[in-house]
């Protein structure tokens, strides 16, 4: 990069500046980062873009964008380059954002307390009760420990005379503290030098204050407390940061039907059986909570929690109810409320607000529309944010009659033009380009008040002119340092030394639903490649110019049948309807046996344990989901999709065996495999051996091949496949991982664990199939004409399929569902 990279910076003196106070003079506590900017060569930086872009790959940050068609998991994007905060302007902000965290936390004791605001005249009425935010049912409700608020971010924007304004505050479930902390990790090491040398405070003592904080204030009754944190499920945009966040916190990462309440008490369903849960870190916004008392049709919640809140029994951070704070028709009114509450003048000021609510306020709006922004005024409220200057003609007249129709939904808010910050674009001609920025900053409550996260998330927008940042439009991030006065301690969470205690590894707290998810994970990936290797036998004889449905071919149509790959209603006469059938059998997701179906499902379930997986796990499943994008248009494009799909399900298998930790959860993954392993095996089999007597032999070929066998096969015997050493291989032989014998061996062993380690007893249906499998006299086989034997150990076969049916009922059974007798409820309790 050629020394004046910084000459090219497109300053504007119209908008403040966060790095230059002029063209080409930084600010102080920028000049040594911008003098390291101007010493590092093109190559470098080009390389530590590179890193940072890798970094976030590796770790799978994501973030989705529910409006981009490509945004489910779409990568975080993170700007190399930090915002930096100097130490004595931090003084002053987080000073400031503490207070308003208070104010806040005073305004719910207040609201939903003796409501003093309402009486006094500090509040409308109408401004509170009229919006969905206020709960009635958490009413009268105190949170165990005083603090309504936990946790608290604000959102800040600075105006082109340097001032920082608060835009939004937000109390129900803010999120951007685990992005924040990635983007920290990932930019330090991209500078670490300069990280070093600006002496940047360092953020992980907030995260262990939070940490200390829920475990302090939860309502523990002697008991060794248990914190959670609750999240709606892989599909929210920010799933990635719930699933973040529990890790580093320690905290078991649960959604809705992890939990039950019983007894005003709140449970956590785990494998051992129900453990109680004292603290809930909510990423759920209120509505969704609890069906029973807040919103009946929400599936994220639990049912009964605002009694359990009701009663003391657990603590839930945020409190129910604290989103009536989210509204910006508030921040007029803050001001005299802080010096009712606190006694004190409001450090934090808001954006000037108007809410159309009150008659003065609407007519100041419509007088001023075009130097105002229009918001809804409550959080939640399915209204965009217009600029009163870019509304012309038509669409204002609409805008001001909808205005004037329920005033009371909206906001005018004073247009503050954004400051502008630096960006890495990677160009050569301007490497560098600036973006409009603002801050999201973070509080956590603290025995003497609130604690603010010495840093940021700074988010900038995706382009340039673009006034409204959000995550959800596919804006950027950047990591902030705040500079600090005296050198820094190296700070985590993580201990510097571990003792004997530590080693002491105890996983009681694996929740149902994941191990249950890990079940089906391996019970999933089990019947995609075994449908793929039926597919594929199929496929493959088709285009090789089969003219008619010889036996061979028939015997593997009535095994993909069989496997739920194929319809079995549909006619396959003609042979396009054929290749039509086995096509829609790879690709179709409308047909619940296919294998772009069981992909789907298979994604579906790793989504909900992606806390388990590790990256080269993801990269795997990414790729097993691109492989059928786009759908095989020809049998030879299916058959290379099939080679992919089955490769990739070995790599899968690999990991699990591997690089997975053996716990309680890898032996749900494992008995998920071998039982869909034994029920597909069994049937294969089976076909083969119910087929016509002069058609077996023209079967044992795809068999082998289904089976994962044809390798072993040719291998120990050296010639064509015979009906006697093909059953003994894929039924009996125990040292043939595919075979039905050793699935039962393998069974009987998880299980038995399974039953040692959670205190259920071994399910008998094993032990009587072992029994039966080892009685089979093989020597009925011998004779020329053995229909009888294959009669025999069809049936057997049958029965095994069954079994392991049975066998996975009975494992969700024993397992995953939680129905205790209240006697025994209250003697665990």
């Amino acid at each position: 990069m050629p020394a004046g990279i910084l000459d090219h910076y497109p300053f504007s003196p119209a908008r403040y500046d966060e790095m230059f106070v002029a063209r080409g003079i930084p600010r102080a506590h920028w000049e040594p980062f911008a003098a390291r900017l101007e010493a590092l060569p093109a190559d470098a930086l080009v390389q530590r873009s590179r890193f940072v872009a890798d970094a976030i790959e590796s770790d799978g940050v994501t973030y989705s964008v529910y409006a981009d068609p490509k945004g489910l998991n779409r990568p975080w994007e993170l700007d190399m380059l930090p915002q930096i905060i100097s130490a004595e302007e931090w003084s002053v902000l987080s000073a400031a954002v503490a207070q308003r965290a208070r104010l806040l936390n005073a305004m719910l004791a207040d609201l939903y307390g003796r409501q003093c605001l309402l009486s006094e005249g500090l509040l409308p009425p109408a401004l509170v009760f009229g919006q969905r935010g206020f709960k009635w049912p958490c009413m009268g409700t105190q949170p165990t420990g005083g603090h309504f608020l936990s946790l608290y971010a604000v959102d800040l924007a600075r105006s082109p005379d340097g001032n920082w304004w608060a835009i939004a505050d937000r109390t129900q479930a803010p999120s951007g503290t685990g992005y924040a902390l990635q983007n920290r990790i990932v930019v330090s090491q991209a500078f670490p030098d300069a990280f070093r040398n600006l002496q940047v405070q360092k953020i992980a003592d907030f995260f262990r204050g939070l940490q200390n904080a829920l475990v302090r204030m939860a309502p523990t009754d002697g008991e060794t407390p248990l914190a959670v944190l609750l999240t709606p499920g892989p599909y929210n945009e920010t799933y990635f940061e719930h699933a973040f966040l529990a890790r580093y916190l320690g905290f078991p990462l649960v959604e809705g039907q992890d939990l039950t309440v019983r007894d005003d008490t709140v449970y956590l369903k785990t494998l051992r059986g129900l453990r109680r849960v004292h603290a809930i870190l909510r990423r759920l916004d209120d509505d969704f909570c609890d069906p029973l008392e807040l919103r009946a049709d929400s599936a994220l919640g639990v049912a009964g929690l605002v009694g359990a809140v009701r009663a003391g029994k657990v603590l839930v951070a945020n409190a129910l109810g604290s989103g009536v704070l989210e509204s910006a028709a508030l921040f007029g009114f803050l001001p005299g409320i802080c010096e009712r509450l606190l006694g004190e003048p409001l450090a934090m000021p808001s954006v000037a607000t108007w809410w159309c609510g009150e008659k003065p306020a609407l007519e100041h709006v419509l007088e001023n529309l075009d130097e105002l922004v229009i918001k809804p005024a409550y959080s939640g409220m399915n209204r965009q944010t217009v600029f009163g200057h870019q509304v012309k003609g038509k669409a204002r007249d609409e805008l001001v009659a909808s205005i004037k129709a329920q005033p009371h939904a909206y906001v005018g808010q004073e247009w503050v033009r954004l400051s502008q910050a630096p960006v890495w674009t990677g160009n050569a001609e301007q490497p560098l380009t600036t973006r409009s920025v603002g801050l999201r900053l973070f509080a956590a409550a603290a025995p003497d008040g609130y604690t603010v996260m010495p840093g940021a998330l700074t988010r900038v927008a995706p382009s340039a002119g673009v006034e409204v940042i959000t995550m959800q439009r596919g804006g950027l991030s950047k990591d902030t340092w705040v500079q600090s006065d005296a050198p820094t301690q190296r700070s985590s969470l993580l201990k510097e030394r571990l003792g004997v205690i530590d080693l002491l590894y105890n996983s009681g707290d694996i929740p149902s639903r994941l191990g249950e998810n890990l079940f089906w994970m391996g019970r999933h990936s089990e019947r995609v490649e075994s449908s793929a290797r039926v597919l594929r036998a199929a496929l493959t004889r088709v285009a090789g110019g089969t003219d008619d449905i010889g036996d061979e071919l028939s015997g593997l149509l009535i095994a993909a049948n069989r496997l739920g790959a194929l319809n079995e209603d549909e006619d396959a006469d003609a042979a396009p309807s054929l290749e039509a059938r086995l096509l829609g059998a790879v690709t179709d997701l409308a047909q619940p046996g296919s294998v772009a179906a069981n992909l789907r499902a298979l994604a579906m379930n790793a989504n909900h344990v992606r806390e388990r997986l590790s990256s080269d796990n993801w990269h795997v499943l990414n790729r097993l989901e691109t492989v059928l994008k786009p759908s095989p248009a020809t049998l030879d494009q299916a058959i290379g999709a099939l080679d992919q799909v089955m490769l990739n399900c070995i790599s899968l298998a690999g990991f699990a065996m591997d690089d997975m930790t053996r716990d309680e959860g890898w032996v749900f993954l494992i008995l998920g495999r071998r039982i869909e392993r034994l029920a597909s095996i069994s049937a294969l089999v089976s076909v083969v051996l119910q087929a016509d007597p002069d058609q077996r032999d023209n079967m044992l070929e795809w068999l082998l091949e289904a089976g994962n066998s044809i390798v072993t096969y040719r291998s120990r015997y050296r010639r064509v496949p015979e009906l006697l050493p093909v059953i003994h291989l894929l039924v009996f032989d125990t040292a043939n991982p595919h075979s039905v014998a050793m699935q039962v061996h393998a069974l009987k062993r998880y299980l038995a664990r399974s039953a040692q380690d959670l205190g259920h007893p071994m399910p008998p249906q094993i032990a009587g199939l072992e029994r039966r499998i080892g009685r089979f006299d093989l020597t009925a086989f011998e004779a020329e004409h053995c229909d009888a034997a294959c009669a025999r150990l069809a049936s057997l076969l049958n029965d095994a399929e069954n079994t392991a049916y049975v066998l996975s009922d009975d494992v969700h059974h024993r397992f995953f569902i939680h129905t205790v007798e209240r006697s025994r409820l209250r003697s665990v309790a």
